[in-house]
């Protein structure tokens, strides 16, 4: 994995926020006003603290950010590279969950868990996944690279790379070579 400073890292993340949201004007606009942004940020410092054992000011800041952002990211959670939140508001992300680089989420979306025994209890999604407005993936599962979740689908099993998963409970099926994440995440047969 390389390794890259703060400002790059900031640079990175504001030009994967415009790469995916059509919406998006400017990078100023998107460092200033983008919440999901802001959260990522934050999460990055607790999770800092977290892996050097200083728990209680890393959760500190994460409830703070929640209070601040509405989206709630453990600072335990294992976060890769140019991921971006789109609206963001509702969005949680558990203590074991592990998401990979190029990952995006709409708004509502939770990586939870569905067992209070210790361990890795929280889902895995791999590099480039789209996460679908409410969706629910629940439990240690892992969601192959490249996949989509269908808004409001809730995930409880593991799906292979480049799978639709939509449906409650989602059934994954093959997802078309080359079509753009954006285009599935709207289209309407891919809602509940």
């Amino acid at each position: 994995m390389t390794r890259i400073g703060p400002i790059a890292r900031i640079r990175e993340d504001v030009a994967a926020a415009k790469l995916r949201d059509p919406a998006a004007r400017s990078g100023v606009e998107i460092a200033v006003l983008y919440s999901g942004l802001h959260a990522i940020w934050s999460y990055r410092l607790a999770h800092a603290l977290w892996v050097h054992g200083i728990r209680f000011p890393a959760r500190a800041i994460s409830q703070v950010t929640r209070w601040i952002t509405g989206i709630e990211i453990h600072p335990g959670a294992t976060i890769g590279r140019r991921f971006f939140i789109d609206h963001g508001m509702g969005v949680v992300i558990g203590e074991t969950a592990e998401v990979g680089d190029d990952v995006m989420l709409y708004h509502g979306v939770t990586l939870g868990g569905r067992t209070r025994d210790g361990g890795k209890r929280h889902p895995t999604l791999e590099d480039g996944v789209a996460v679908g407005a409410g969706a629910k993936i629940l439990g240690p599962i892992t969601i192959g690279a490249g996949s989509v979740v269908g808004a409001n689908a809730v995930v409880t099993k593991d799906a292979p790379a480049d799978s639709v998963l939509v449906g409650v409970p989602a059934k994954p099926r093959r997802r078309t070579e080359n079509l753009d994440t954006r285009a599935l995440l709207t289209a309407p047969e891919y809602y509940i």
